[in-house]
C-alpha cells in the first residue's frame, strides 16, 4: 500500500468489466475477487475519496455475442444490462459486508432491487460518503458500459475514470496476439480515435474528449494498482487532452 501521501483525485469512477469479477472462472462471479475488491474500495473511502463504480455484465451475458447468435440487437443489449444489475448487487453485498455503505442506482427501474438513477441523488450519496454503483448501463441499447462510465463521470463531476482491465495499459495492438505490440504511457483522446485503439468505444472516448475528462487504463490483477493510480503513480496508460 501507498503510505504518507495524499490522493491527487477526490472523486473517481471505477469501471469494472464483468470479466474482472469472473476471475479465473469460466462463467459467473468469483467471490474471492469480490471480497478483495471490496477491501481495496474500502481503503479508497478511508482516504476520503468519493467512489462511484460502473460494472459490466460480460461474465454473465454479453449483448454483442447475443446479437451474433441471432438475438435482436436491442433485446440482447437489454439482457446485458440486466447482467450488470446482478453484478452490481453482488458487489454491493461484498462492500457492505466489509463495512462500506453502498447504494445501487439503476438506469432501468426495478424498485425492489435498487434506486432509480437520478443525478442529484447520486451526487448526494457521494457527499454522504457512500459508494455508488451504477447498473443498467445508460438504460438504452446500442451503448456500452464504457460509455456509461464516461457519461456518469461527467454527470457527477468526477475527476477521472479508472478503467480496470486484464492488461497493464493501452497497446498499439493486442499484446496477447502480437509480440510487437507497443505499450503507450500516455495518449491524447484524438490519438485513440485516429489509431482505432480498442480501449473504449468511440462514443466513450468522444465524451471524455469533449469534456476534458482524463482516463487511466490499468491492470486489475494487481488490486493495489487502484490506490496507486489515485495517488498519482504512473500506472498503466493515461488518456487526456
Amino acid at each position: 500500500m501507498v503510505k504518507n501521501r495524499r490522493p491527487i483525485y477526490r472523486r473517481v469512477v471505477l469501471k469494472l468489466s464483468g470479466e474482472a469479477l469472473q476471475g479465473d472462472l469460466s462463467f459467473g462471479i468469483d467471490q474471492k475477487i469480490l471480497n478483495a475488491l471490496a477491501g481495496r474500495i474500502k481503503r479508497l473511502r478511508s482516504l476520503k475519496i468519493d467512489v462511484a463504480i460502473v460494472v459490466g455484465g460480460g461474465n454473465i451475458f454479453r449483448g454483442a455475442k447475443g446479437t451474433r447468435d441471432g438475438i435482436d440487437r436491442s433485446t440482447a443489449d437489454y439482457m446485458g444490462m440486466l447482467a450488470t444489475v446482478i453484478n452490481g448487487l453482488a458487489l454491493q453485498d461484498a462492500l457492505e459486508k466489509a463495512g462500506v455503505v453502498t447504494r445501487v442506482l439503476t438506469a432501468i427501474e426495478m424498485q425492489e432491487l435498487a434506486e432509480p438513477y437520478i443525478r442529484r441523488r447520486a451526487i448526494r450519496h457521494l457527499q454522504k460518503g457512500r459508494v455508488v454503483i451504477f447498473v443498467g448501463g445508460t438504460g438504452n441499447p446500442y451503448f456500452t458500459t464504457d460509455t456509461t462510465a464516461a457519461l456518469r463521470a461527467i454527470e457527477i463531476n468526477a475527476d477521472i475514470v479508472l478503467k480496470a482491465t486484464k492488461v497493464d495499459g493501452i497497446y498499439s495492438a493486442d499484446p496477447m496476439n502480437s509480440k510487437s505490440a507497443r505499450k503507450f504511457d500516455s495518449l491524447r483522446y484524438i490519438d485513440v480515435l485516429n489509431k482505432r485503439l480498442k480501449v473504449m468505444d468511440a462514443t466513450a472516448i468522444s465524451l471524455c474528449m469533449d469534456n476534458n475528462l482524463p482516463l487511466v487504463v490499468f491492470n486489475i490483477k494487481s488490486l493495489d494498482n487502484i490506490e496507486k493510480v489515485v495517488m498519482g503513480e504512473k500506472i498503466g496508460t493515461i488518456v487526456r487532452g
